[in-house]
C-alpha cells in the first residue's frame, strides 16, 4: 500500500514537471535556431548598386502664369486645355546605393512637351488683339532631379520600413508663341525651384520573388524658409510625390517592375506661378550588382 502511493506520487511529480521541462527545451531550441539560422533575404534586396530605368506615361497637368502671361491669363495659362496636350512615354532613370540600413538614391525625368494650336479665344497681349484664329505654340519643360537619402528602421528578410530624407530639384521652362498676321507675340518663363522633401517607405514581399512597395515624400514649404531660399517675400512651394509599385525578381541581378507615380509641385517666385501635376503607370526593369 505504501509503496503503491509512493509511485502514485512519483508519477505525479513526473507529470507536473513534464510541461515545465518541454517548455525549457522550446526555448532552447529557439535560441539554438535563431543563434544558427543563416539570412535568407529575398533577391530584391541582395545588392550594393540598383539601377533601372522606368517608362512613364502620365497625365499632365500644367498651369503656368507670369506678367507675361497675365495678359493671356492672369490665373495663368492651361497648356493642356489649350494647346490639347496629349499622354506622353518619358524615360525615368533611377538609382540606389546601399549599405547595411542606409541608401543613397538619384533620380532624373525630363518631362516635355512641344504642341501647336489655333487660339480659341480673343487674347490681349502687349496692348494688341490676337484673334481666336491666331497660331499659336507652346513649348513647355519640367526637368526633375530627385536626391534623397533613405534610412531603414526595420529591415527584415521579407520586408522594411523607412524615412526618406531628400530634395527635388525642379527646372520649369515655358516658352509660348503667337502670331496674327504679322504680329508676334512671345513669352518665356523660366524657374529652377529646389524643395526638400521629407517621407516615409514601406515594403512587404507577399513572394520572395515579387515585393510591394509604397512611399510617399513632400514638403510644405514654411514662408520663412522660402524667403531665404528664394530671396522673395511672397515665395511659396509645396511639392507631393507618391509612388506604388510591384517588383519582380527574375534573379538577385536583375528585375522587373509596374507602378503608379503621382507627382505635383506648386510654386509662387516672385511674378510667376506654377501649378504642375504628372500622375499615371510606369514599367521598367533594372539591374543589380
Amino acid at each position: 500500500m505504501t509503496l503503491r502511493c509512493e509511485a502514485d506520487t512519483h508519477h505525479m511529480h513526473i507529470r507536473r514537471a513534464l510541461p515545465v521541462c518541454l517548455l525549457l527545451l522550446g526555448l532552447l531550441a529557439s535560441r539554438a535556431d535563431a543563434q544558427f539560422r543563416v539570412a535568407d533575404p529575398a533577391p530584391g534586396e541582395s545588392f550594393h548598386v540598383e539601377l533601372g530605368m522606368m517608362f512613364w506615361k502620365p497625365g499632365p497637368g500644367i498651369i503656368i502664369g507670369s506678367d507675361s502671361l497675365n495678359a493671356v491669363d492672369p490665373a495663368g495659362v492651361d497648356f493642356v486645355q489649350e494647346f490639347a496636350i496629349a499622354d506622353k512615354r518619358f524615360n525615368e532613370f533611377r538609382g540606389v546605393l546601399k549599405g547595411g540600413k542606409h541608401k543613397l538614391r538619384v533620380s532624373h525625368v525630363d518631362l516635355h512637351y512641344n504642341e501647336a494650336a489655333v487660339l480659341q479665344r480673343t487674347i490681349v497681349f502687349g496692348g494688341r488683339t490676337f484673334n481666336i484664329n491666331a497660331n499659336a505654340t507652346a513649348d513647355v519643360e519640367w526637368d526633375v532631379w530627385r536626391l534623397a537619402y533613405e534610412h531603414d528602421f526595420v529591415a527584415m528578410d521579407r520586408g522594411l520600413f523607412g524615412i526618406i530624407l531628400g530634395a527635388n530639384i525642379n527646372h520649369v521652362v515655358a516658352d509660348l508663341r503667337a502670331t496674327s498676321g504679322a504680329t508676334t507675340m512671345t513669352s518665356l518663363t523660366d524657374e529652377n525651384v529646389t524643395v526638400p522633401t521629407l517621407g516615409v517607405i514601406g515594403r512587404v514581399y507577399p513572394h520572395k520573388n515579387v515585393s510591394i512597395t509604397a512611399e510617399f515624400t513632400g514638403f510644405k514649404m514654411p514662408g520663412f524658409l522660402a524667403r531665404k531660399l528664394f530671396d522673395d517675400e511672397n515665395a511659396d512651394a509645396h511639392l507631393k510625390d507618391l509612388d506604388i509599385y510591384v517588383t519582380g525578381s527574375i534573379t538577385r541581378f536583375f528585375g522587373i517592375q509596374g507602378g503608379y507615380r503621382w507627382l505635383t509641385a506648386d510654386y509662387v517666385l516672385e511674378s510667376d506661378s506654377g501649378d504642375l501635376e504628372m500622375k499615371g503607370p510606369y514599367l521598367g526593369a533594372m539591374v543589380r550588382f
